[in-house]
């Protein structure tokens, strides 16, 4: 079995804890790099709601501090809204954190697909080996009943400049982390079916933000779009919601669902720290997600936690 991270860094680790990789986190430097959401006027809009607890530098140690219950074998960085103007800065700076730290041991980065510059851009992006993947959030409604107001705008998934942009993944061998709250599921999975040869991860869960029967029906649907395909796989991710609390109660039904939708083979566990942090403890996380998993056998639960990830991000484990 691989080293943890922890391990290879001579720091206290908890040696029955949960062997994991991380399949989505984030960390920022706000003293020298640039995230307008986090250093500029705060986003009433935010999902969670209040997120000043995030508006600080969150480093390698904070992850590896977060992390301590647990085994972490690698992880994957996610683009975190770096400012757009130098898309690349971000992707140097992991790498810069990868060769001190030993991780992060892949990385998810930001192009806009629509944008004449995406190929030169993406090409900036291949200068570097941990590169997997793209997050590239295309444009969608703020509510379920504007879902169609915003098919064929620039930058939405009908749009044919970003439907060109979006081809190069298949050219370059890049996986597309997909993004967008649950009423622009099925538009997802119609991108899904058009491109067979991208690998896809859905963030998040699709955003279960509306758990009323009606919510859960229309998320319900589009994950069932999103499961036809088999080039999906699902991230088992942030389900906090707005100024409500974290609770396995709650969050079990959309989890076990989720599960039996993709099966455990194309679900990922990821943290979404320090994001997440907002409404749950990583350790918090990991015990209910294995209170879910209860079930589940050890080699199933391998897959999910580690093993998935491994193999959709082409991760090398070293020890």
């Amino acid at each position: 079995m691989p080293d943890c991270l922890h391990q290879r860094l001579g720091l206290a680790h908890a040696a029955d804890g949960q062997r994991l990789i991380d399949a989505h986190h984030h960390l920022w430097n706000l003293d020298t790099h640039r995230y307008p959401w986090l250093q500029d006027e705060v986003d009433q809009r935010f999902f969670l709601g209040d997120y000043a607890p995030l508006r600080r530098n969150y480093l390698p140690e904070d992850y590896l501090a977060d992390s301590a219950g647990q085994q972490v074998l690698a992880t994957v960085h996610c683009e975190a809204e770096h400012e757009r103007a130098d898309q690349v800065a971000e992707t140097r700076w992991v790498h810069e954190q990868h060769a001190r730290y030993g991780f992060p041991n892949a990385v998810v980065a930001h192009v806009w697909f629509h944008r004449p510059d995406c190929e030169e851009i993406l090409g900036r992006h291949l200068q570097y080996p941990l590169l997997r993947g793209i997050r590239s959030k295309p444009v969608t409604a703020t509510r379920p009943e504007l879902a169609a107001s915003v098919r064929g705008q620039a930058g939405s998934m009908q749009d044919e400049a970003w439907l060109r942009g979006f081809a190069l993944l298949a050219k370059h061998g890049l996986s597309w982390d997909l993004r967008v709250p649950y009423w622009h599921l099925q538009e997802a999975a119609q991108v899904a079916a058009a491109f067979p040869k991208v690998p896809i991860v859905l963030n998040h869960m699709g955003f279960p933000w509306d758990r009323s029967a009606a919510g859960l029906e229309g998320w319900r649907t589009g994950m069932q779009a999103l499961a036809a395909q088999p080039n999906v796989r699902v991230k088992i991710s942030e389900l906090g919601l707005r100024d409500e609390p974290w609770t396995l109660q709650s969050n079990r039904g959309v989890i076990e669902e989720t599960l039996a939708l993709f099966g455990i083979e194309r679900c990922l566990f990821a943290s979404n720290y320090p994001v997440a942090g907002l409404r749950i403890g990583y350790g918090e996380l990991v015990t209910a997600l294995n209170t879910v998993l209860e079930g589940y056998d050890s080699t199933q639960r391998d897959a999910f936690f580690w093993r998935n990830a491994r193999d959709f991000y082409r991760i090398q484990l070293k020890g």
